[in-house]
């Protein structure tokens, strides 16, 4: 039984019909990423960005899991496996995978705008102006912003130091600090990166590039994994 580390990006959602989080245009569903997706976008209109992540949320529930999530949650069978996904959707989960990070947050919570610790379960799609934490701050959706720090990056980088087989997939590795995780890989660890465009890394040892987009890719290095074919 292998320790197995899988590094998930937007590429093994988009297979799910989300848009990835920065399209080549700078856009994510047409807004620009500054006025959804910083402190100071919530500072100046929450409103707007309260109704941006209700219809993300609307989305992801409406998306089903894909080849990709449901071989990786098969990959439990014969190994450990945990998930660092940089995605803030929950198609892991409903695939069957039962040990998953979310360095990004996951949408399907709200969390406190004063205290990020506080995190609840969100009832259907729609989070509320006037929704309340405990504290009596307004609720948001439970998303790391860009210029917030991410809490959970120094136990995915231990998890990653801990692999005995490291699986990149849908990551352009171009977001840090997750980006980074892969050089806490053990350089003698395999290494699979799985991708219609294989991003440039810089680790050393074995590196396994698989140019296939997820729901190809994944399935076919989970079977040659459940089989004991690569090392």
């Amino acid at each position: 039984m292998k320790n197995i580390v899988v590094l998930t990006g937007a590429g093994i959602s988009a297979e799910s019909g989300l848009k990835t989080f920065r399209d080549s245009d700078g856009l994510w569903e047409g807004y620009n990423i500054e006025d959804v997706a910083t402190p100071q976008a919530w500072e100046w209109n929450p409103v707007m960005v309260q109704q941006f992540y209700n219809e993300r949320r609307k989305n992801v529930l409406e998306a089903k899991p894909n080849a990709a999530h449901y071989a990786l949650a098969a990959l439990e069978e014969k190994h450990r496996v945990t998930i660092v996904t940089q995605n803030i959707d929950d198609l892991h989960e409903r695939a069957g995978s039962t040990n998953v990070v979310h360095l990004h947050g996951i949408i399907t919570r709200s969390q406190s705008s004063i205290n990020p610790e506080l995190t609840y379960p969100i009832d259907g799609w729609e989070l509320k102006m006037g929704e309340k934490c405990e504290l009596g701050s307004q609720l948001r959706a439970h998303v790391v912003w860009f210029g917030e720090p991410v809490p959970m990056i120094e136990r995915a980088a231990m998890i990653c130091a801990g692999a005995d087989i490291f699986i990149l997939v849908g990551s352009s590795l171009a977001v840090y600090p997750a980006a980074g995780l892969i050089s806490y890989v053990d350089q003698e660890v395999p290494k699979y990166i799985i991708d219609p465009k294989i991003p440039t890394v810089n680790v050393r040892g074995q590196v396994i590039k698989i140019e296939e987009k997820a729901s190809v890719g994944v399935p076919a290095l989970v079977n040659q994994l459940l089989n004991g074919q690569p090392n």
